[in-house]
C-alpha cells in the first residue's frame, strides 16, 4: 500500500468528518432545545456515522502514521519528535486529541442508545468531543492539493 493512497483516504475522509459533525451539533441542538430533552433518532444516528466514520478516520491515520509516514520515522529516529513544533502538532498532539474525541463519542453513542432522556453532562461531553476535533484537525492541509 502506498503512503500517497492512506493519505487520499485519510483527507477524503475528514470532509466526510466534518459533515457528519455538523448535523451531530444540529441534531444534538434540535433535541435538547426542540424535543424536551428526549434523545431523537436523528440524534442516534447521526451520533452512531459520527463515531463509525470517526473511528474508520482515526483507524487509517494510525496505519498510516505508524506504517507509512516517513515523516514520522524521520523525526522521531532524528529525535526531534517533541522539540519541533509542526512535528509534535501532527505526530502527536493531532492523534491524541483525535483518539480522545473517538473515545468520547463512543461514551456518547452508548448513552444516546441505552436511555430515553438527554442530560446536560452528555451535552457538554459532546461539545469537548467536538471542540477536541477541531481543535486537532489539521486544516492547513485540508484544502492543499
Amino acid at each position: 500500500m502506498d503512503f500517497n493512497i492512506m493519505l487520499q483516504a485519510h483527507r477524503g475522509f475528514a470532509y466526510l468528518i466534518l459533515l457528519l459533525a455538523a448535523v451531530f451539533v444540529v441534531a444534538l441542538l434540535v433535541t435538547m432545545f426542540g424535543y424536551s430533552g428526549k434523545i431523537s433518532k436523528l440524534l442516534r444516528k447521526s451520533t452512531l456515522f459520527t463515531m463509525i466514520f470517526f473511528h474508520l478516520q482515526a483507524l487509517i491515520g494510525l496505519v498510516m502514521l505508524f506504517f507509512f509516514s516517513p515523516g514520522f520515522k524521520a523525526a522521531s529516529e532524528a529525535g526531534t519528535l517533541m522539540s519541533d513544533s509542526a512535528s509534535r502538532n501532527a505526530y502527536v498532539e493531532h492523534p491524541f486529541a483525535m483518539i480522545v474525541a473517538a473515545v468520547l463519542l463512543t461514551i456518547l453513542n452508548k448513552k444516546f442508545k441505552t436511555n430515553d432522556k438527554l442530560k446536560m453532562g452528555w451535552v457538554i461531553m459532546g461539545f469537548v468531543a467536538l471542540a477536541f476535533m477541531l481543535w486537532a484537525f489539521q486544516w492547513h492541509r485540508l484544502f492543499v492539493a
